[in-house]
């Protein structure tokens, strides 16, 4: 933590490369750092001058009077890995190399980078391929971005971690226009050394900081990520994250209908939402919901009152926030009086929501006691202020009037500002008002002030029941082995026969009692019924043929005729889901959906991450099933049948379990259906898929 505080507080900086000609990038660091005020020393380094604006320029690293805390290195990549080395054999804690060309430029780029990481020794890195950072509480710029030039940046409580530098120019820019607060802003591009989670470690400890904001591209080491993002829950300070890459696909999309369902981006939402990290879905948002968030003020219901004095805008908030399933409900009598007593003689209709309150637009007193009697309403638990075309007029009145009824709640307040004005929202903004330019703004960072509210679900602390025995298998498992392995979970499955022959089918289907299904059984065959290896409602008199012209359909789609085949009792009367679990880089994702043969066109899905150790508890299971759009089809939706929720709830638990006991060895697993049928019934898996890693001899890990 000492170096990282050396790298964000020095009290002295090398400009290693530095130019003469302060309208050059190498130029500029020294005169930002010289025009924001920083009071530390600085050392320039360029051996074809003995002065830079004023300051003693030094002709090469080891020239210098004693080892600065942190090194500004902008030279290009090959000349930066010796800087490095020098900064460090003299004692600098930590160096910004700027300098472009390492891994992100190929395999003679990454050999550059190994050298970089090796010449720092035990010195911090910072980039490579960074633009640096600033720290606006501080006002010391370690950056060339242009974005520097300008003078009034206003420093903040929100801090931005980027792991593209080209971004964070663009968020300084947009921060000090709308008026909000920076504490500080960090690339860590390539990130040699020093990534995204060492910061948020930092931040959390940062006085400055009250939220920490996040463009991240991946996610290295999830493992730690997920501990220093449950430290910052536990301190308080909110984590928002804009993550880019949105249309990539899961690498095992092709490997079952989970994977297909559970690409990387849906994991990485599942991911974030179980660690209690709120996801900006657009650029806006990125900065919007922080602005909001330092407040510190939480939002325990959804109803939310709107203040106008315009229709037409109160409408749009209306519904936008009724498109996100906020509540906007009608003043309660009480406090339908007491607004009725602002207005005097002015006829106002009390009895919706937006509340146009006419004359409290136009008179900031009036505003003001309008606001404190939404506020104070128990009906509420947010206000959002309309500011029209006519408070333009009397921008600072109306700002005051919003201020001034801060300190008496603590409920969330925003101000949508209808008409085109940045200037109101940047002195919203500087007064600490979240002040907004569109309707979708409002709804989004309520959304994210409910969200910060909402405790995190636990996993299954409770030691799991008798589980089976996973060691000895790997690659695919059979349906028949893998349906006794879930069996053996906890989970029902049909009756059913292995079977060989036509006569072994026939008498198999006697056996069960009509009807039945027939499948192909092989572990390398995960979609059956694309290539006719499923047939349904047979009985002992017609399995036969079904199983001759099985043999052909599938010897005609691989090559090769099958010679197992499974005969099981069909299960009927039941809803269908598909349960499944993927593993990634970001770990192993629970997945519950609509089922069967159309899971993939329909996607009424839910995620959720396994935790660390253990499975999905109770809750966690209940709440998965009810983000389902078809959830009331479970609920007994129109006086349809109740299905048995409880016994899903146990069964995902189960399920869980079993893949949590596969731990990192698994690939993909998945019942697809699994039928719940009415209340008290139980619930059934049709189907079964268990692909496991395996060792090779040769020392290398494959997929089954």
């Amino acid at each position: 933590m000492k170096q990282l505080d050396a790298l964000l507080n020095p009290k002295s900086i090398a400009v290693i490369g530095a130019s003469a000609d302060p309208n050059k990038t190498s130029g500029r660091p020294i005169s930002y750092l010289l025009k924001h005020g920083f009071s530390g020393a600085i050392y320039p380094v360029n051996p074809k001058a003995t002065e830079i604006q004023g300051l003693t320029c030094y002709n090469s690293v080891d020239a210098l009077p004693a080892a600065p805390d942190v090194g500004l290195v902008l030279l290009n990549a090959k000349r930066s890995i010796d800087a490095v080395r020098s900064l460090s054999a003299m004692g600098c804690k930590a160096a910004v190399v700027l300098a472009s060309g390492f891994a992100e430029a190929g395999e003679g780029g990454q050999n550059l980078q190994d050298e970089l990481k090796e010449a720092a020794g035990s010195m911090r890195i910072l980039g490579p391929n960074t633009i640096g950072l600033v720290n606006l509480s501080a006002r010391i710029p370690l950056s060339a971005s242009g974005a520097l030039e300008v003078s009034d940046l206003p420093a903040g409580h929100v801090a931005v971690v980027s792991q593209s530098g080209g971004i964070l120019g663009a968020l300084l820019s947009r921060a000090a226009g709308r008026g909000i607060g920076l504490s500080s802003l960090i690339s860590t591009s390539n990130e040699v050394d020093l990534e995204v989670s060492d910061f948020i470690d930092y931040l959390v400890d940062d006085e400055n900081t009250k939220v920490i904001a996040l463009y991240l591209e991946s996610i290295r080491n999830p493992q730690r990520f997920r501990e220093v993002a449950l430290r910052a829950r536990e301190a308080g300070k909110p984590l928002v994250v804009f993550k880019i890459g949105r249309s990539e696909a899961g690498a095992s999309a092709a490997s079952s209908h989970t994977g297909a369902l559970a690409g990387e981006d849906r994991v990485y939402d599942a991911f974030f939402r179980e660690l209690g990290v709120i996801r900006a879905n657009t650029f806006d948002e990125f900065l919007d919901i922080p602005a909001v968030l330092v407040a510190g003020r939480k939002l325990p219901g959804r109803r939310v009152a709107i203040l106008t004095s315009t229709g037409g805008a109160g409408t749009l908030i209306a519904d936008s926030l009724g498109m996100n399933d906020f509540d906007t409900p009608a003043p309660d009598a009480v406090t339908a009086e007491k607004l009725r007593a602002l207005q005097g003689d002015t006829p106002t209709a009390l009895d919706r929501n937006p509340i146009d309150v006419t004359l409290a637009g136009l008179q900031p007193d009036l505003l003001r006691q309008a606001i404190r009697t939404l506020l104070e309403s128990e009906s509420y638990d947010a206000l959002v202020v309309i500011i029209g075309s006519s408070g333009l007029a009397m921008p600072d009145l109306v700002v005051g009037a919003i201020q001034d009824s801060l300190d008496t709640n603590d409920k969330p307040v925003l101000a949508y500002v209808s008409p085109y004005a940045p200037d109101t929202l940047k002195r919203l903004n500087r007064a600490a008002i979240p002040g907004f330019s569109s309707p979708e703004s409002c709804s989004a960072v309520l959304e994210a002030l409910h969200f910060t509210g909402q405790p995190l679900l636990a996993g299954n602390t409770v030691a799991a029941g008798q589980l089976p025995d996973l060691s000895a298998l790997s690659g695919s498992v059979d349906e028949a082995a893998a349906k006794a392995l879930f069996s053996e979970a906890g989970i029902s499955v049909p009756d059913s026969r292995v079977v060989k022959s036509r006569a072994e089918a026939e008498q198999a289907a006697s056996e069960l009692g009509a009807p039945v299904v027939l499948k192909v059984l092989d572990a390398n065959l995960l979609h059956k019924s694309d290539i006719g290896g499923v047939a349904l409602h047979l009985n002992d008199q017609t399995i036969g043929e079904r199983f001759d012209r099985m043999v052909d359909d599938v010897a005609s789609h691989t090559d090769r005729r099958p010679d197992t085949f499974l005969v099981e009792k069909m299960v009927g009367g039941g809803h269908e889901l598909i349960l499944g679990a993927n593993r990634d880089a970001l770990g192993t994702a629970i997945l519950l959906g609509a089922g069967g043969v159309t899971a993939e066109l329909f996607k009424d899905t839910t995620l959720c991450m396994l935790p660390a150790e253990g499975g999905l508890s109770l809750e966690q299971a209940h709440t998965m099933m009810r983000k389902l759009t078809t959830w009331p089809l479970l609920d007994g939706y129109r006086g349809s049948v109740h299905r048995d929720t409880d016994a899903l709830a146990q069964a995902i638990v189960n399920f869980s379990a079993l893949v949590a006991q596969a731990g990192e060895r698994l690939v993909t697993s998945e019942i697809n259906p699994l039928f719940v049928l009415p209340e008290g019934q139980g619930v059934v898996a049709a189907d079964a898929v268990l692909v496991l890693e395996h060792q090779e001899h040769e020392g290398e890990i494959r997929h089954g």
